[in-house]
């Protein structure tokens, strides 16, 4: 973001993960909301991974995230966000180790038909200490659970913000987006807080 006066400050550049288990819509999340044309690492799948990848109640899938995902979205002249999407297949876990790096907080997509692939991503953020929220992405409109089955069905912390999104909406993903912002500015705030600080 250039500016025409050189005195005031460049925005604050954030590093949000897009994580979640395969197929759940980080893909279409950072290419909804991205004011930049994302880049993709997307491959076909192949007969090689038949066995691999768990294709479960994502059987229309024809592409999947090999290495990440990459989007910006400026939410203020103070503020841009950095999206990094995860890959979702379990042996590509390893990335996130390296992806994670410098991020201040991640969005954490579920799929609510396939709630157990959800349980290792919000593991990672939770054993890292990383302030994260749970997207819930109702896929073609469908909200068939309320937001306390599914924080339940998580066993999210109380504290943890969960919204029902669609992950092909820009509005939508921006929200869930604030609501991290959000989430990041009270966690600071409250650390501000404590003793000895």
């Amino acid at each position: 973001m250039a500016y025409a006066n050189s005195d005031q400050a460049a925005p604050l550049a954030v590093k949000i993960l897009i994580a979640g288990g395969f197929g759940v819509g980080k893909t279409t999340l950072v290419g909804a909301v991205s004011e930049v044309a994302p880049l993709r690492t997307e491959e076909y799948l192949t007969h090689a991974s038949v066995g691999v990848d768990d294709l479960d109640g994502v059987g229309g899938k024809s592409t999947t995230t090999v290495a990440l995902d990459f989007g910006r979205i400026t939410i203020s002249a103070e503020l841009v966000l950095y999206l990094f999407g995860t890959p979702g297949q379990e042996r590509f876990w390893f990335m996130w180790n390296d992806l994670v790096n410098g991020a201040m907080g991640a969005v954490v997509l579920v799929d609510t038909r396939r709630l157990d692939v959800s349980f290792a991503s919000i593991d990672f953020f939770e054993s890292r200490g990383i302030p994260f929220v749970v997207g819930v992405n109702c896929f073609h409109g469908v909200r068939d659970r309320t937001e306390e089955e599914i924080r339940k069905a998580l066993d999210l912390d109380p504290q943890v913000p969960l919204m029902l999104c669609d992950a092909r909406d820009r509005q939508a993903g921006r929200d869930v987006l604030l609501a991290l912002i959000d989430h990041l500015m009270a966690a600071q705030s409250h650390d501000a807080h404590l003793p000895g600080r």
